[in-house]
Parts: structure tokens; sequence; C-alpha cells
């Protein structure tokens, strides 16, 4: 691991708690500088901050979540939220995609495994729950690229939906350059299928 990103992880473990004491204000205080903790982004995808232990039987009961795209490192979760064998007795699958808080920037593999996940229980008719500490700008990002994938938008109207429903989103320039090339790939796909389907012809 290269000093800066060393760095980058050591700032996001020391500012944890810190901001996530912030976040968990913010979804308590009445008035403007109220934040929902989640929102539906659509039928099948959930967008939000930690899935606090508290709040398992209403994503499962209420919102029939079956899956959790879980963006954190392993220590922000640890002691706050289900472990994945938790998850598992409940009937809720959970794909981990560790990317560091605050200036971490999904990969590009890591965008395709967590839009797959997502589009299989988008056929089955259920719900995923993706997020990261605040459900600002790591979880957004991945949502970004599952609305990119099922609706054909670009990266820019993908972000501009989320934050229709969810205003507070964050994502930043590096966030927004990982989807660009993830509409490159997207877009490159159909084009190739468009081609195989019109010579099968």
């Amino acid at each position: 691991m290269a000093a800066g990103t060393l760095l980058e992880a050591g700032l996001a473990r020391v500012l944890f708690y810190p901001t996530l004491l912030y976040t968990l204000f913010r979804g308590r205080v009445p008035g403007p500088a109220h934040r929902d903790w989640y929102h539906r982004i659509d039928r099948t995808v959930l967008l939000g901050a930690l899935p606090l232990r508290s709040m398992t039987r209403r994503l499962v009961e209420d919102e029939n979540v079956r899956g959790v795209i879980t963006m954190n490192e392993e220590y922000e979760t640890r002691f706050l939220c289900n472990s994945a064998k938790e998850w598992r007795k409940i009937g809720v699958e959970q794909l981990r995609l560790s990317t560091i808080d605050m200036t971490g920037i999904p990969t590009l593999a890591n965008l395709q495994k967590g839009v797959q996940f997502a589009l299989k229980y988008h056929s089955l008719g259920q719900s995923v729950y993706v997020h990261c500490k605040a459900g600002r700008s790591r979880s957004a990002t991945m949502v970004a690229a599952y609305l990119i994938q099922v609706y054909n938008w670009s990266p820019e109207e993908a972000v501009g939906a989320i934050t229709k429903i969810r205003s507070h989103i964050y994502i930043r320039p590096g966030q927004l350059e990982i989807l660009k090339e993830f509409h490159k790939e997207v877009t490159a796909g159909a084009a190739k299928n468009a081609t195989y389907h019109t010579s099968q012809r």
C-alpha cells in the first residue's frame, strides 16, 4: 500500500467515530438540518448510512431487503452492524466491497461486482440496501453505477436522479471519473450485443 494511501486510511480511522456521531445527530435532529437515514432509489435499491442492528427488522420486514452491499472497511461495521454470518441467519446476503472512507474510490471491478449483485435481487423482485457510513459518497457511487446499468443513463443523469431523492450525497471528482469508465464499458457492451443480435438475423 502506498504511503499516501496509508495516510488516508489512517485519517479515515481517526475521523470515523466523530463523523459517525455527526451523521447520527443529523439523523435525529428535527427541522431543516434533518437527514433521513436511508432512501429508496427504485424498486430494488435503497441507499443509506450504516444499517445499525436496531434497523434489521425494519429493513427485512418493511423494505424486503435480502441483499446488503457494504462499501465500508471491516472496522467500520464491527461493533454496530450485523456480521455476514448474522445477516445470513435472517436470510440476507452481504457483499462487502471495502473502500477507504472519505477519500476512497470504488474500483471498476467492485462496481461491476456490486451491480451484478443488485441485478440478481432486481430479478427476484427483492431489495438491496447499499451503504457506507453516511450513505453519501462511496455507496452513492455504487448506486449510480447500478442506475447507469439498469436505465442506460449517463453518470451525470444517474447522480442527478439520486440527488433528487437524497439531496446530501457527495460524489467526488475521482468517483465521477470511475463512473465514466463504468459507463464506457456498459455502452461498449450494449453496442457489442446489438451487433451480435443484428448478425444473427
